[in-house]
């Protein structure tokens, strides 16, 4: 991608480096009500994206992560809180002067104009020369490989294309933040995997501070430098994938992502105590009510430190692995078996919580 779109001031050219994208963007205290709302959509909401990272909004239909993107974008007024984009406060900023490149569910293209004319309308609103206009348009199709598409119109194009599109448009003006809301999720599944890593590998190339809105746990996963998790409007947990996969801040977080068997007992004496017996802990957590988590593929076949025995319920054959459903007592667990294992219902086996892929939540959390 070229870096520089330069000329002269009376041309009514602009100056802007790609490479000068990379500014941090922070949300302070962000709150948010819609009108006649009985409660707010979003609710003490901070946030600091690091200069060049990708992260990943997660969470469910309505917890306000659109909120959140049309706030920053300046699409909607916060009810409090402040919007900061290195260190410089957005309020009162209009949407085009704010220096963000944003994506939407749907590619929303201008029907009457061609591909070419879609990729290129924001800086035809800036009055860039159309001969660098053209540059840049071939050299954003180039980005996200739809060379040679310029002249045909977008109703020819397929879904998958049209998002390119869109991705195209909205990276043009070089932008120092690019906000996504949900861009893949009208794609097949195929599709969406092919364009995650289109999003990705552009992300890195550009180095751009990027927010991307999910509801898809792997999309997070899989794409995110970070993942912010929303739950009814307030930031529960920010982190890298393993550490909201395997080290959960509360019980809320661990059910979200599922995958977890949660065992309610007492913490004591760097031991956690619950009906299916007691289990040696990786480290000191304290002392006290507590839950003990560990995701289904923590727990393994055998004896050993940490063992008990359980019951096959279920086995279901999920092609690299099979879940296996267990109980113990009045406790059910659930674990991740090789595919190639038999299980047979009734079948009593040993099965064991390693140490270090226990993780306790201290009840009051």
């Amino acid at each position: 991608m070229a870096v520089l779109l330069q000329a002269s001031s009376e041309r009514g050219h602009l100056l802007v480096n790609a490479h000068s994208s990379t500014k941090g963007l922070e949300l302070v205290d962000l709150a948010f009500r819609y009108p006649d709302a009985s409660r707010l959509a979003v609710d003490g909401f901070s946030l600091k994206v690091k200069p060049g990272e990708l992260l990943c909004l997660l969470g469910p239909s309505g917890c306000g992560k659109t909120t959140i993107l049309k706030a920053i974008a300046g699409l909607l007024k916060p009810t409090r809180g402040d919007i900061r984009m290195n260190g410089r406060s957005l309020a009162g900023i209009p949407t085009e002067k704010r220096g963000i490149g944003m994506v939407f569910q749907k590619p929303q293209l201008f029907p009457h104009l061609d591909v070419g004319a879609n990729v290129g309308f924001g800086l035809r609103m800036r009055r860039i020369d159309p001969v660098l206009i053209r540059e840049r348009v071939r050299e954003m199709l180039h980005l996200v490989q739809l060379e040679g598409l310029e002249e045909r119109g977008v109703t020819e194009i397929s879904g998958g294309q049209a998002q390119r599109v869109a991705l195209a448009r909205a990276l043009i003006i070089e932008p120092q933040v690019w906000l996504l809301d949900e861009p893949l999720s009208q794609l097949d599944a195929n599709l969406r995997e092919e364009m995650r890593e289109l999003i990705r590998s552009i992300q890195r190339k550009l180095g751009i501070t990027t927010l991307f809105v999910t509801h898809d746990q792997e999309e997070a996963v899989v794409l995110g430098d970070r993942i912010g998790l929303i739950l009814e409007g307030r930031l529960h947990q920010i982190g890298t994938p393993p550490q909201l996969l395997e080290t959960p801040a509360t019980v809320e977080v661990a059910r979200f992502f599922g995958g977890h068997n949660q065992i309610e007992g007492i913490v004591k004496d760097d031991r956690f105590h619950c009906e299916a017996g007691t289990f040696r802990l990786p480290h000191p957590s304290g002392s006290g009510p507590a839950v003990m988590v560990i995701r289904q593929e923590g727990v393994v076949l055998g004896d050993g430190t940490n063992a008990l025995s359980a019951r096959v319920d279920s086995a279901r054959y999920m092609g690299t692995h099979q879940r296996v459903n267990l109980e113990t007592g009045s406790l059910s667990l659930v674990m991740n078996a090789p595919s190639n294992q038999v299980f047979k219902p009734g079948q009593t086996i040993m099965v064991r919580f390693p140490p270090d892929r226990i993780w306790i939540i201290p009840s009051s959390v």
